[in-house]
Parts: structure tokens; C-alpha cells; sequence
């Protein structure tokens, strides 16, 4: 075996270069490469491992380049850096290290509201301009006060633990918090609108994803308390600057604390030069104690896959021996889209999830298996979420994870079931795997259904009865979308029924609530896979 060469083409420790060298690993230190896209491509070829941070830009086309590439490492946690697709589209290995900044950020978060309730950037440039305006800058306590946490996962528990210890009373909004975790953290479980009726300062500490771009919108910042202060260190996106710039000068947000803004560099922002605001440049996990973390981490886990074979933390790929690859592969897919299934249909907090593995399925690997059950259930929420991550960030919000192994019965050689429990009950789905290799759907809560996952879907159910499927096609072709396959489930003659319907293209919502109200149907839903 020859050996290996890892190019690191950002600022990184020393000490992730050291752990390299001392694994036997080839290592050049280029952090200049990761801004000169041109360079990065012409080297990037005699390459089995790439470590980067953010400013790498790791396209398509580079990725073409990339002949020898094995894996790239990725210290932090964001990859939206990595054309993910064209990686695996080329079998390489995407890492990251998602939990080694989680205390940095955390802390910057708790700096950002104690500058924010006593002025501290604005009293620091007037006190060194000469002007000692003492009267000037009336702070509030952060003792007593509510805080209300908007994400309550890795770093949000950290931040509720060091608020909590403030003496603070903390309110948490999070769907995938289940009421033991909270109770666990010392945290009182909200809905969002609660959470901004009731709480001083408000943070964010969640991915940003379509569920929560502008979770913090002119609608509901007006919902919140008046003279509320908001602190942003998660993710840009996750507030509509411009409508919080009006909740500012209206007087009703008191204040804002931003590290992470919508456009990154931040040359211009529609918070800057507010008296009340206080901006930092994406400094959340900019320490260093976290640096060095996720430096060692990443040249850790890189090392033991080089070396190895050894997957740790893959955005892409589940933890598997190249051995176990090719017979797991199909049903890795399956359990993934069947958690996505579930997922995309859960909208209240889950408490727990059971995978059931029945026939040959259930002497495989079956904790890879659930680990991209449960990825796909949370991944619709939580970005971030991979295979590996998956059930540690399920423990975090207390979500039981369960798994379950039976001798073959009924129809299939293989069966694959998720059960999710919510607020609202239970809800399953059940799949398989052909002799052609495709994951298929056989089974939603009950009512048998043959159908293979596409990229777009619709899912409805509704009572059967006569004139539905004519009045639902006639909806889809009205608004000129097409009808690719039509699958059909139901209990018995009359009773409740389902229609898993792939379709061209992306649905607009305004087609859902077309459907929505035709007779009969009790819910509807765009599925993307």
C-alpha cells in the first residue's frame, strides 16, 4: 500500500499536520490553496485526502479533477462549502466534526447577550472617545429575566445550562425536544409562539433549513414581548433582517445581537449602524481551544479512514466496512427514505422511534441501518444530521431510538419498518428491497401500498370514496403538473385510503391547497426524495 497524501488547503493547527505525519501520512500544509480555486485544481489530482475549513470551495469541478481523492475533512461542522452530491456521485468521503466547536459558540452566544443588556460596545467607544456619559447607558439584569432558546440541541443545552446558572428561567422552542430531555436540562418545553410571548431575550440555535429560514419573520417578531432583545450566533437566514431593522426602530425589539448574517463576508446588512445593535464577524467558533479541537478531530478521523478503512462523522455514508458495502447499500437507502418518509410527515415533537428489521434484513448491520433510519427522519428538521450524527443528536433531544429484530413473516424476504411516536400518536411505514435493487414502500400505518421513492412526490390521505382520483388528477393536470406513477392503498371498500402519487417537478403549494380541499382528503403533503 502506498502512502498516503492529504493536502490541507486552509489555516489549520500544527497540530492536525503532526497527527498526520505521526499516523505515516504524507501531509503538505498549502493554506493559501483553499482562496486559488485555479491551484487547487491543478494539484488537487495527486491527492487521497483533502482538510479544509471554510474557505475551500470544494465544486464539481474540482471534484473532477480530484482522480485519486478518497475523502475530504471538514474541521467544523458546516459543509455547505462541499458540492456534497458530486462527492458521492464520485465515492468520496465527506467528514466533519460537528460537536468540536458546540462550547465556543455556546459562550459566545452568552457574551453577545451580556454586551447586549449592558451596552458594552457602545459605553467602550464612548468611554475611549472621551465622552463619560455614565447616564447614558441604562442596562437591565440578566438575573431573573426569561430566556427563551429557539433550537434546544448540542449548544443550545449548553447555553440553557450556563443561563440556568445565571439564574434565569429558560423556555425552550425545539419540535424534536421531548419533555424528559427537558426536564433533564432544567428547561420548560414551549410552542414558538409561547416562547416569544414570554421571553426577554430570545436565541437561536438551530440549522437553517426551508422549516426554519425566517423563523424569526415581521409576523412573528410582532408576536413577541415588546422590549424583547434577540441574539443570532447559529446560522444568517434565520431572521428577516430587514423586518427586525423595523421591530428596531419601532422601539419594539429592544436590542439585537448578530454574529451571522444572511450574506457572508457582511460588507453591508440592513442592522448595521443601529444604535442597538451589536455585530460580530462569525466569530461563534473562532477560539482557540475550538480550532484546535476540530483540527485534531478532523485529522483523526481522516487518518483511520486512509489507514483503515475506518468512516467516522461521513456526511454521505454511514459507518460500514468496505465488506459489509455492497450487500447493505440498498437497504441503507431504504431505511433512510423511509425515515425521510416519516419525517416529512411529522410536524409535532417526537418522542421516540422503533425500527423494526424482519427475514434476512434483520441479520445485517442493523445499526448502520437505523443510525440512516433515523438521519433521514431528522434531516428534514436538523440539516446538519448524518448517519453517524444521527443518534447522538437524537439522544440530545431525548428521542428514544429503538430496534427491533424478527424471523420472517408475510410476503417479503426482507421487511423494513420506522414507527415514529409524536404528541399526536403513532404513524409507520414499511419498506423493501426487489431483486432489481430499488427500495420500495409496501405498507403506510397499516394499509398496503406498492410504490417506488422518486425525487417528488404526493402524498394524500383521504376516504375512498368514488370520484376522488378523478377529481385529484384533474387538480394536478389543471395546474399543468404530470403524473408520472399512482399508487393506491386502502383499510377495506369506503374506509380510509392513500395515494402516493410521483410526479414532474416540484409542487406548488398552491396546488396543496387545492387538494387539501377536495372532498374527503384529510391530509396532503409534497414528499421529496
Amino acid at each position: 500500500m502506498s502512502t498516503p497524501r492529504v493536502l490541507i488547503s486552509d489555516a489549520l493547527s500544527p497540530a492536525a499536520v503532526q497527527i498526520f505525519r505521526d499516523r505515516g501520512i504524507a501531509v503538505d500544509f498549502e493554506p493559501a490553496l483553499g482562496k486559488d480555486k485555479d491551484r487547487l485544481a491543478a494539484v488537487i489530482g495527486d491527492y487521497d485526502g483533502l482538510a479544509i475549513r471554510s474557505a475551500t470551495k470544494v465544486t464539481a469541478k474540482i471534484l473532477e479533477r480530484a482522480t485519486a481523492l478518497k475523502v475530504i475533512g471538514r474541521a467544523g461542522i458546516g459543509v455547505d462549502n462541499v458540492e456534497i452530491p458530486a462527492a458521492t456521485a464520485r465515492g468520496v468521503i465527506v467528514m466533519n466534526t460537528p460537536f468540536g466547536n458546540s462550547i465556543t459558540t455556546a459562550e459566545h452566544a452568552i457574551a453577545m447577550m451580556f454586551a447586549l443588556a449592558r451596552e458594552i460596545p457602545a459605553a467602550d467607544a464612548s468611554t475611549q472617545a472621551g465622552r463619560w456619559e455614565k447616564n447614558r447607558f441604562m442596562g437591565v439584569e440578566i438575573t431573573g429575566k426569561t430566556l427563551g432558546i429557539i433550537g434546544c440541541g448540542n449548544i443550545g443545552a449548553i447555553v440553557a445550562d450556563r443561563a440556568l446558572g445565571l439564574k434565569m428561567r429558560v423556555v425552550a422552542f425545539d419540535p424534536f425536544l421531548s419533555p424528559d430531555r427537558a426536564l433533564d436540562l432544567g428547561v420548560e418545553k414551549v410552542e414558538l409562539d409561547e416562547l416569544l410571548a414570554r421571553a426577554d431575550i430570545v436565541t437561536l440555535h438551530t440549522p437553517l433549513t426551508d422549516r426554519t429560514r425566517n423563523i424569526l419573520s415581521a409576523e412573528t417578531l410582532a408576536r413577541a414581548k415588546p422590549g424583547v432583545r434577540i441574539v443570532n450566533c447559529a446560522r444568517g437566514g434565520l431572521v428577516d433582517e430587514a423586518a427586525l431593522r423595523a421591530a428596531l426602530d419601532s422601539g419594539h425589539v429592544a436590542g439585537a445581537a448578530f454574529d451571522v448574517f444572511t450574506t457572508e463576508p457582511a460588507t453591508e446588512n440592513a442592522l448595521f449602524g443601529h444604535p442597538h445593535v451589536i455585530c460580530t464577524p462569525h466569530l461563534g467558533a473562532a477560539t482557540s481551544e475550538a480550532q484546535e479541537n476540530v483540527a485534531l478531530q478532523v485529522a483523526e478521523q481522516m487518518s483511520d479512514y486512509l489507514l483503515k478503512g475506518a468512516i467516522s462523522n461521513a456526511v454521505n455514508f454511514p459507518s460500514i466496512t468496505a465488506e459489509e458495502a455492497p450487500r447493505l447499500r440498498p437497504f441503507i437507502a431504504l431505511a433512510e427514505r423511509l425515515g425521510s418518509f416519516a419525517g416529512q410527515l411529522t410536524e409535532t415533537g417526537l418522542t421516540s422511534v422503533r425500527v423494526t428489521y424482519q427475514g434476512e434484513v434483520a441479520g445485517m448491520k442493523t445499526k448502520a441501518l437505523t443510525s440512516a433510519a433515523v438521519a433521514g427522519l431528522l434531516r428534514p428538521m436538523l440539516a446538519d444530521v448524518n448517519v453517524v450524527s444521527a443518534p447522538s443528536v437524537a439522544r440530545e433531544r431525548g428521542i428514544v431510538v429503538e430496534e427491533l429484530t424478527r424471523e420472517q413473516e408475510g410476503d417479503y424476504d426482507s421487511l423494513v419498518t420506522v414507527t415514529v411516536e409524536t404528541g399526536r400518536g403513532e404513524r409507520s411505514v414499511s419498506g423493501t428491497v426487489f431483486s432489481d435493487g430499488k427500495p420500495r414502500i409496501v405498507d403506510v400505518k397499516g394499509l398496503k401500498v406498492d410504490a417506488e421513492f422518486a425525487p417528488s412526490m404526493i402524498y394524500v390521505a383521504n376516504e375512498d370514496k368514488p370520484g376522488f382520483v378523478g377529481r385529484f388528477a384533474t387538480t394536478l393536470g389543471d395546474a399543468g403538473v404530470n403524473i408520472a406513477t399512482f399508487a393506491l392503498g386502502r383499510d377495506h371498500p369506503g374506509g380510509q385510503a392513500i395515494a402516493l402519487v410521483e410526479v414532474d417537478g416540484i409542487v406548488p403549494d398552491a396546488v396543496l391547497a387545492a387538494i387539501q380541499g377536495l372532498p374527503g382528503v384529510r391530509q396532503v403533503k409534497a414528499l421529496a426524495f
